[in-house]
């Protein structure tokens, strides 16, 4: 492990391998106002230059807790997570260990060296059928399914800790980042399309779809700041993934006609979602400066990006 000494603060992201941590790792390298460290699970599936690599396994207490001492990062963001919400509800106890347990042990180590600890979190917290949607920061959480729970029990250790910390909770995150074969409703909805493929999508559920790149700035303007406490990091158009997949649609020009609206109740998922979240995203508009792209914006960079994934 080679770490370049540098005047400036370190940073140290986990989950850097996964499509947030790609995403936060390139634009902090690009801003320089860090010294980068990134860390994931296994080999590096980052590209570029301009940080370092660790693998680090966050699951292991006595590991994260030697490479923290040595690094002592004055600021970590904690991307790393397990987010798929059936296997969370499948695997409970997976789930628990790294999104619970990991958690845990992060904080711990990094209380011994006073990091600013950013931790990653979701609208997966709130059940979306108290009419209170859209959310702001002083909502009450109310999970249910087992994914959520998962990140509340993360943000109240979060909470309870001696550092310095923030939350940033995000909604519904779609990108495009390298080595990763997970998609989202933007790629499923083109491909579809374009093989002639009629779908079903859902109209009874809301959120506001958030553009990792906007994510990952979101993160970066708190730890620039050391803006402290809960931020709601999401996009600011609230739609139905009907509706998403409709402008997608638009966007390529593809056959609208091949889009039929559904309702929640014929799909059986082994984890229930909640029906209406979606967040207010006014305090870090006004404390952070942050600014969403909005939905069809986000197609557009989408556009670009395959365009030069496949030259």
């Amino acid at each position: 492990m080679s770490i370049q000494q540098s005047s400036k603060p370190k940073i140290l992201i986990t989950g850097a391998n996964g499509l947030l941590g790609q995403k936060l790792v390139e634009q902090l390298v690009e801003r320089g106002s860090f010294e980068v460290i990134a860390s994931g699970k296994g080999d590096c599936r980052l590209t570029g230059e301009g940080y370092s690599y660790m693998s680090l396994d966050i699951t292991n207490p006595k590991q994260v807790e030697e490479v923290l001492q040595e690094l002592a990062p004055e600021t970590i963001i904690h991307g790393a997570a397990m987010t798929h919400v059936d296997e969370c509800e499948l695997n409970q106890e997976a789930c628990v260990l790294a999104n619970v347990k990991a958690t845990e042990y992060l904080v711990k180590a990094a209380e011994k060296i006073g990091s600013h600890f950013i931790f990653v979190s979701t609208d997966f917290i709130f059940s979306g059928e108290d009419g209170h949607n859209p959310y702001d920061e002083e909502a009450e959480p109310d999970p249910v399914n087992f994914y959520g729970e998962s990140k509340l029990a993360g943000e109240q250790i979060v909470k309870n800790s001696k550092l310095d910390w923030s939350i940033a909770r995000t909604v519904l995150v779609y990108g495009i980042a390298n080595d990763l074969s997970r998609t989202n409703i933007i790629l499923w909805v083109k491909s579809s399309l374009e093989q002639g493929k009629e779908i079903q999508v859902v109209d009874d559920q809301v959120r506001t779809p958030t553009l990792a790149e906007d994510l990952a700035l979101g993160c970066i303007l708190i730890a620039e700041q050391r803006a402290l406490g809960v931020f709601n990091i999401s996009g600011s158009d609230l739609l139905t993934p009907y509706e998403m997949a409709m402008e997608t649609a638009d966007y390529f020009q593809l056959n609208k006609d091949l889009i039929k609206k559904t309702d929640s109740t014929k799909f059986k998922q082994p984890a229930r979602r909640p029906m209406k979240t979606g967040f207010i995203i006014d305090k870090a508009r006004k404390q952070l400066g942050f600014e969403p792209k909005t939905f069809r914006a986000g197609i557009g960079i989408l556009a670009k990006q395959i365009i030069l994934a496949r030259s």
